[in-house]
């Protein structure tokens, strides 16, 4: 296979995965990306190094090791070095020894390097093409591409890089959609990011602005944010954070940094939620495409540690949600490390799926997870994307734009947009994803955002504008009178019969109780007052148990609901509630809750009443119910003349169809 003629990135990058052709027969297709992708970033690395091979040697062997990074950028301007004799070209020179010397080559690059290749468990890699004969191929075709800096800019290897990146999700279909986010997804987060607050870069000032993902994946979000910033901004210069527990994904998030000229010793590998490998720092903006749905067993103790210490440091101020989906963890998350609002503040973008809008009820963890939320006015705007944007999945997302210093208009207001119609078809899918945002898609949405409560008519059934109140609720709990009827007879006997209790008796105190009970057979009470005298009575009389819990029991058993009965009520007088007649209603904040009683409670049960000590605050964002639109059925009169219609084409033909 030639090297290519051309070096834009596109060429290059079906370059590098046309290699690929010779990995058939020992790797699945699936599995092509995570051998070219750590020798395409070996062979830039190489090339990077290449002028300074030398000095990088000379320094190792008289600089102390806690130093010599920091020599090594000084003199080369390099975040990495390699003090091995070996590049590719030299291992080719020594084909029987290729593996053993691949192998030298990659130990001999600084730890920051050399634990990226660990990750992409390349000695693995070396030792299965070393045993299927095909690991001279391709080095032979990795060492005659030109990726160095003079033929391949930064800009150009990270968009080449990020091609071939989109090739291994592509080819990984279903589970790589867990670690990479399309990039039209990510543009449009990236842009509402940076549609607010952008004073102090539009003035031009040399400001450094700090991003984090705490789930980067491939590094696609990251990578992103700071290629539309800085085109944006040119004097603005970004530090990039991230963490990852997917190993592949690290490796690949690393790589994609080193080969663009980027730091990437601040790209953290483990579980962010157990454990925060950036703990104390807070950053300008924020973004993440956490899993949905997916449960956080796995660090449990660690995040309700977290919850239970809560102080400044807690990620988690609103509480723990369900264990089966993490996802409002990480929506916490995101806000809870943005730079503070007397340092400015901070924006953050998270995409998550449904149910963090309106799963739980009141009181519940995911309730008030958005109680907070919404109460700490950290709700910009949440945007509903189209269907069928993701790889992985072709369910419903939303983007969730959060800050914690809202510009002045925002404050107290909370936007909805329904860009769910804003899409462009696919000529062919990726995996689940027949559907893009395109540029005009995206700047639409961007100018409803930016329109905030100023719309034009077009554009108004897109948008609301809401107070976070307007998300609030409380579910009042309605209590209605204990009025019980009584009669023994035979199914009520049985009853009585069965309860724990009596079960609990032995045979001569069942025998006597159940004579007792027979004593009481043919009269009827409709106050429990006096049935609770008179079943007493007869217990005693029989010499069968009286105790205050077999009592209960057989009240219960025999007692059944009539609202023609006395009214039942404690000790000190007060009305004891019927728990089989007590209901729950949700009163949005927007309603007092005696109005609400009075209109819509009273008119059916006069006698009920409301028990403030179970009253609980709930909030929900129901995108769907507040966007819905009305469409009237057809008129019966059309239906049924396209019925007719219809009726007379099947018998035409029918007709042509005897008469051959």
């Amino acid at each position: 296979m030639p090297a290519p003629v051309s070096t834009t990135p596109a060429s290059l990058a079906s370059f590098v995965w046309g290699i690929a052709d010779q990995l058939r027969g020992v790797y699945k297709p699936n599995q092509y990306g995570m051998v070219v992708l750590p020798l395409t970033i070996l062979r830039r690395m190489e090339q990077l190094m290449a002028p300074h091979r030398q000095t990088m040697r000379d320094l190792a062997t008289t600089a102390p090791p806690a130093i010599l990074p920091s020599l090594i950028h000084d003199r080369t301007g390099l975040l990495f070095h390699n003090t091995s004799p070996y590049d590719l070209q030299g291992i080719l020179e020594d084909p029987d020894a290729a593996a053993q010397n691949l192998r030298a080559y990659v130990t001999g690059f600084s730890p920051n390097v050399a634990d990226l290749f660990q990750h992409y468990e390349f000695e693995k890699t070396v030792d299965k093409l070393e045993d299927h004969g095909r690991l001279l191929l391709v080095l032979q075709q990795f060492a005659a591409m030109d990726l160095g800096p003079e033929a391949l800019s930064n800009a150009d290897m990270g968009t080449m890089f990020e091609d071939l990146i989109r090739r291994f999700a592509a080819a990984s279909n279903e589970t790589a959609g867990e670690h990479f986010t399309p990039r039209d997804a990510v543009a449009l987060l990236v842009d509402l990011l940076l549609a607010e607050r952008t004073e102090e870069l539009d003035a031009g000032r040399h400001a450094i602005r700090h991003v984090y993902d705490p789930t980067a994946g491939t590094g696609g979000m990251l990578s992103i944010l700071e290629d539309r910033l800085t085109a944006r901004f040119p004097n603005a210069r970004t530090e990039l954070y991230g963490q990852e527990l997917n190993d592949q994904s690290y490796a690949i998030c690393k790589s994609d940094l080193i080969g663009r000229g980027k730091n990437a010793e601040n790209i953290a590998r483990g579980d962010t939620l157990k454990d925060d490998h950036h703990a104390g720092h807070r950053f300008d903006y924020v973004l993440s495409n956490p899993p949905y749905g997916g449960d956080w067993k796995a660090s449990q103790k660690a995040v309700l540690e977290e919850i239970a210490r809560g102080g400044a440091a807690n990620r988690f101020p609103g509480g723990a949600p369900a264990i089966s989906d993490g996802q409002m963890l990480f929506l916490q998350l995101v806000a809870s490390k943005l730079r503070l609002p007397s340092q400015g503040g901070g924006r953050a973008g998270i995409v998550l799926n449904g149910s963090p809008l309106f799963t739980g009820g009141a009181g519940s963890g995911p309730s008030e997870i958005r109680r907070w939320l919404l109460e700490s006015d950290l709700v910009e705007a949440i945007v509903a994307l189209p269907t069928d944007m993701f790889m992985n999945t072709g369910i419903a997302t939303y983007m969730w734009i959060l800050d914690n210093n809202k510009a002045a208009r925002r404050r107290g207001k909370v936007q909805l947009i329904d860009a769910r119609t804003f899409f462009t078809k696919l000529r062919r899918n990726v995996g689940s994803k027949n559907k893009e945002v395109s540029d005009a898609d995206r700047e639409r949405i961007l100018r409803i955002h930016a329109a905030f409560d100023q719309q034009t008519e077009e554009d108004a059934a897109f948008s609301q504008v809401l107070t976070p109140d307007a998300f609030g609720y409380r579910e009042i709990t309605v209590e209605r009178p204990l009025q019980l009827r009584f009669e023994v007879d035979e199914a009520t006997e049985a009853a009585a019969l069965a309860t724990k209790a009596a079960q609990k008796l032995d045979d001569d105190a069942r025998a006597a109780l159940a004579e007792a009970l027979g004593g009481l057979r043919g009269r009827v009470w409709d106050n429990q007052s006096v049935f609770s005298l008179d079943l007493k009575k007869a217990l005693r009389d029989h010499d069968a148990p009286a105790g205050a819990p077999l009592v209960k029991a057989l009240i219960g058993a025999i007692g059944v609901h009539d609202p023609e009965a006395v009214v039942v009520k404690d000790a000190k007088g007060h009305l004891v509630p019927d728990p089989a007649l007590r209901d729950t209603e949700l009163v949005p904040f927007e309603r007092s809750v005696h109005e609400y009683v009075q209109a819509e409670v009273a008119p059916h049960v006069p006698n009920a009443w409301i028990d403030e000590s179970k009253t609980k605050i709930g909030y929900e964002i129901p995108f769907t119910r507040l966007f819905y639109v009305y469409e009237a059925p057809r008129p019966l009169e059309e239906i049924d003349a396209e019925l007719k219609r219809l009726t007379a084409e099947i018998m035409e033909l029918l007709q042509e169809v005897s008469e051959r």
